[in-house]
C-alpha cells in the first residue's frame, strides 16, 4: 500500500458485518465471506472481507492459515494483507495511547497551576490567632498543622491538664499523645479560657462530643459572637441526639454563631507526619467554607467544601459505630467475606438514615462518608475498631474503656444512633446489634447468628 494511504491506528467505531455463502456442489466446498465495514477507518475504501473456505465432507478442521484469507475489500486498488501491518498498528496504537495519557496529564497539571495562581491567600495573611479547644491527639495535630502554615500566627491550645500544658510550652511536644513529635514554637498551651479566646480569628473545637456542651457553657462569656467554630468532633450527644452544629450554638446561647464541620479520613499521627490527606469542610455559609478551606489547605492536606452539614456530621458520627462492628469481626476471626458484607450493609444503613435526615447521597459516598468509613473500619489505628476487636475477643467493655487513654466516640454514639433510627423509622440491624452488645444485652456470637438469620430480601 502506498505511503500516502498508510493505515493510521485509530479506534474503529460501529463496525458493520455482512455475510454471504457460496457452495460448490461438485466439490462440497463452502465459501463464507464476512464483510467488515469500518465507517471511521481512514482510507478510501473502509471495508475488509474475511473469506473462510471449508469442506462439508471433512471430519476435521484445517487449522492452517492457508485457507483463511484476510484482505481489504476487492475494490481497493492496492491491496495489502492486513496481517502484514497488524503488528505495526498495535505498536503505533500503544504509542498513541501513551501520548493521549501524557497529553491528558499535562492538561490536568496546567489546569491545576492556573487554579493555584488564582487562589486567594488573604485569609491566612489576615489571620493572626487561632484557638484550639482540647489537647487530644487530633486537636494537637491540627494545631501543629495550622501553626506550620505561618510562623507569625499564634495558635493557642486551651486544655485542662497542666502537665500537658507545661510540656507543650517548655518542650514543644504533647507528652501524652505525641512525646516524640516536635510542635512548632508558635503553638502555645494554656488552661485559661480568656487568654486563649481573646482576639481569636478562628476556633477549632476538638473536645469529645459528650463533654462539649458543659465545657462550652463554662467558657461562653469569653467567646466572641462572630468567632467561627470549626468542629473536629464526631458523634451524637447521647441524651439529646444533638449534633455539634446544634450543641455549639445552643451551649454558647448564640443561634447565629458561625459553624463549620471538618471531617474525612484522617488519623492524627499521619497529619503530624505530614502524609497526604484529604478532608472536607461543610457550612451553610459558602463564603465561610471557602475561607476555612483557604486557612487549612496545604501541600499535604487537601480541603474540599460542602454545604451539606447534616450529611458530613451524621456520616462522621455513624462510621464510629460501624467501626466497632468491623473490629468485632476481626476479634472473632470471621474472615474477609464477612467483613466486606458487614461494612457494605453498614454503609447502606448510614445512607438510609442520613438521607431521611436530609443529607445528600453524594456526601455519604464522599470523603466524610465512604472515605472515613474505610479508614476507620480497616485500619488498626482506629480507636473504635480497637474497641470492637477487643469485644470480639471476649473482653468486657468496662475493662476496655478503663485501659484506653483516648475516647472512642462510637461507644456513646451507638445508643443515640438507634434512637435516631426509631425516630426516622429506619431499620439498622448492624448498628442496632452494636448498641445491644455495648449495653451487654447481646454477645458478639449471638449477634452474628441473629444477623445471619435475618430474612433474605432485595438489596436497596
Amino acid at each position: 500500500m502506498a505511503a500516502s494511504n498508510s493505515i493510521e491506528p485509530r479506534l474503529f467505531l460501529n463496525p458493520i458485518f455482512t455475510t454471504s455463502t457460496t457452495t460448490n456442489s461438485s466439490t462440497s466446498l463452502h465459501i463464507q465471506n464476512f464483510k467488515l465495514k469500518l465507517p471511521h477507518f481512514p482510507t478510501k475504501n473502509p471495508t475488509l472481507v474475511f473469506t473462510l473456505n471449508s469442506s462439508s465432507g471433512s471430519a476435521t478442521t484445517n487449522n492452517n492459515n492457508d485457507n483463511t484469507i484476510i484482505t481489504p475489500y476487492p475494490d481497493d486498488p492496492d491491496p495489502e494483507p492486513v496481517s502484514a501491518v497488524s503488528s505495526e498498528i498495535r505498536t503505533r496504537d500503544g504509542r498513541d495511547r501513551r501520548k493521549i495519557v501524557k497529553v491528558a496529564w499535562e492538561k490536568l497539571v496546567r489546569w491545576s497551576r492556573t487554579w493555584r495562581s488564582k487562589a486567594k491567600t488573604d485569609i491566612l495573611e489576615r489571620t493572626n490567632k487561632v484557638v484550639v479547644l482540647g489537647g487530644g491527639s487530633f486537636g494537637t495535630a491540627m494545631a501543629a498543622h495550622v501553626a506550620n502554615k505561618k510562623s507569625q500566627l499564634k495558635v493557642y491550645m486551651l486544655m485542662r491538664d497542666p502537665a500537658v500544658c507545661q510540656s507543650i510550652n517548655e518542650k514543644h511536644c504533647n507528652c501524652r499523645y505525641f512525646p516524640e513529635q516536635k510542635l512548632p514554637e508558635n503553638v502555645i498551651a494554656t488552661t485559661d479560657a480568656k487568654t486563649a479566646l481573646l482576639g481569636a480569628d478562628y476556633c477549632l473545637h476538638a473536645m469529645p462530643v459528650q463533654f462539649s456542651s458543659s465545657f462550652l457553657e463554662g467558657i461562653s462569656d469569653y467567646v466572641d459572637p462572630g468567632l467561627p467554630f470549626i468542629s473536629l468532633s464526631k458523634g451524637l450527644e447521647l441524651n439529646t441526639l444533638r449534633m455539634m452544629s446544634q450543641i455549639i450554638p445552643q451551649a454558647l446561647r448564640n443561634p447565629r454563631q458561625p459553624f463549620i464541620a471538618l471531617s474525612g479520613p484522617s488519623f492524627a499521627l499521619e497529619l503530624m507526619n505530614k502524609l497526604p490527606t484529604a478532608m472536607v469542610v461543610a457550612s451553610k455559609d459558602r463564603k465561610l467554607a471557602n475561607a476555612v478551606q483557604q486557612l487549612l489547605a496545604s501541600k499535604h492536606l487537601r480541603i474540599s467544601t460542602s454545604s451539606d452539614v447534616t450529611g458530613v456530621e451524621i456520616a462522621g458520627a455513624l462510621k464510629n459505630v460501624l467501626a466497632i462492628a468491623a473490629g468485632i469481626v476481626v476479634g472473632m476471626n470471621l474472615g474477609n467475606n464477612s467483613m466486606a458484607a458487614l461494612v457494605a450493609q453498614g454503609c447502606s444503613e448510614i445512607r438510609w438514615l442520613a438521607t431521611k435526615m436530609g443529607a445528600k447521597p453524594a456526601t455519604i459516598t464522599g470523603l466524610s462518608g465512604t472515605g472515613d468509613i474505610m479508614l476507620t473500619c480497616f485500619v488498626n489505628l482506629s480507636r473504635n475498631r480497637t474497641v470492637g476487636v477487643r469485644l470480639g475477643s471476649g473482653e468486657k467493655l468496662d475493662d476496655i474503656l478503663s485501659s484506653m487513654n483516648q475516647v472512642a466516640e462510637g461507644v456513646s454514639t451507638a445508643g443515640a444512633v438507634i434512637a435516631l433510627a426509631q425516630k426516622y423509622n429506619v431499620k439498622m440491624p448492624v448498628l442496632t446489634a452494636v448498641a445491644r452488645i455495648i449495653d451487654n444485652e447481646l454477645t458478639p456470637k449471638k449477634a452474628v447468628l441473629e444477623l445471619m438469620s435475618l430474612p433474605q430480601v432485595e438489596e436497596v
